[in-house]
């Protein structure tokens, strides 16, 4: 399938609430948005990397040039039959997993339009639902977060993630467990805490959490810290920032770092690369569940039909438009399908793709490209 025609959009998507984690308070979510064209059809991706590089090396301003200058140019115009023929043309670019999943992303979405599949059946998922949970950022007082995650019980969500930070960590999670002593939570740390923390964490096991994601520092010490850290205490730990790519995934699994791996599809560099750590964690019996990164409708749409495949066992971080956002990029609107749950797909593809009208109020940088003509 030749590509035809690549466009990159950096948008900035205004955010319903400041959105409060260990990084930072956030009003914007920037994200970048792929239309790739090709064998007659046109396909959405997106990929969204932090403003600001501190969960990962990478941010949008990065992304985009990485994309702009040296990613694209190697792919339009080009014969790209496979993911792995776009992946090796992209190889010589070390790291750089969000520019790289920003193509590999919309690659996927091209090739199940060609061969009129949803998605989800393109990656080798069947699920026509997959299972989501709600997520609670940091808050102006527990009796504001209780109320809250007692809205998304009575929502039918089967799981609650709560961000957790020096300040806003141990206290809150007894209030949250003496609340309600038997739903589901786990707890994220966004890398805030290190080796020294480990009594910290070793108090958390008598609240019988699913897992503490992230807890430390992603540095280079990273998975033997969380190895040493995973045998000190009872529950699981998961991976996420530290889990960057199929490599990194190996690495943990042989150091023992971790009993849970959160797989974002733009941080591990695509939707390739995902199904391949799901598959490697399936072996060594190790669980996984589809993260989010606040993308638009269009991204939210990819996280669950990626979340269709057999060793997303956990609910996944894919939420409603509403919950995030007052008027969605994408349309349509990710709605819930039933309680705590998504429908997948029943078109080629995906459904979603975004608003004329908003692609251009909120875009920050636009690039074109287009291949050579052959006549």
């Amino acid at each position: 399938m030749k590509i035809d025609a690549i466009d990159l959009y950096w948008m900035k998507l205004p955010l319903a609430f400041v959105w409060k984690t260990s990084y930072a308070d956030q009003s914007f979510t920037d994200t970048i948005l792929v239309r790739m064209e090709g064998g007659g059809h046109e396909a959405w991706g997106e990929s969204c990397p932090p403003f600001i590089p501190a969960y990962s090396a990478e941010h949008t301003l990065a992304t985009f040039h990485t994309l702009r200058e040296h990613m694209v140019p190697r792919i339009i115009g080009q014969d790209i039959e496979t993911a792995q023929d776009l992946l090796d043309r992209l190889a010589f670019i070390k790291g750089n997993q969000f520019a790289r999943a920003a193509l590999d992303i919309a690659w996927w979405v091209l090739d199940a339009k060609r061969r009129g599949l949803p998605l989800h059946r393109a990656l080798g998922g069947t699920a026509d639902r997959v299972a989501v949970g709600a997520d609670f950022g940091i808050q102006d007082s527990l009796d504001i977060l209780i109320a809250k995650i007692q809205g998304a019980i009575d929502a039918g969500f089967p799981r609650v993630k709560l961000k957790f930070r020096p300040g806003w960590d141990l206290f809150m999670v007894e209030a949250v467990r003496s609340t309600f002593p038997a739903f589901t939570f786990h707890i994220d740390c966004n890398a805030a805490y290190t080796p020294a923390d480990t009594e910290l964490f070793r108090k958390l096991d008598r609240f019988r959490l699913a897992m503490i994601e992230q807890p430390l520092a992603d540095d280079g010490m990273s998975l033997v810290n969380h190895a040493d850290l995973q045998q000190r205490i009872g529950t699981p730990v998961c991976l996420d920032e530290s889990a960057q790519s199929l490599a990194h995934v190996q690495a943990a699994l042989r150091l023992k770092s971790c009993r849970v791996v959160n797989i974002k599809m733009a941080r591990v560099g695509g939707l390739t690369e995902s199904r391949e750590i799901q598959a490697l964690c399936a072996q060594h019996d190790i669980p996984c569940w589809v993260g989010g990164m606040l993308e638009s409708a269009i991204g939210g749409a990819i996280c669950a039909e990626l979340a269709a495949l057999s060793n997303f066992t956990y609910p996944g971080d894919i939420f409603p438009s509403s919950y995030f956002y007052t008027n969605d990029l994408g349309k349509p609107e990710i709605v819930l399908s039933g309680r705590g749950e998504v429908a997948t797909s029943r078109v080629p593809g995906i459904a979603q793709a975004p608003d004329p009208e908003l692609l251009k109020r909120w875009s920050a940088e636009h690039a074109a490209f287009r291949a050579p003509s052959t006549r």
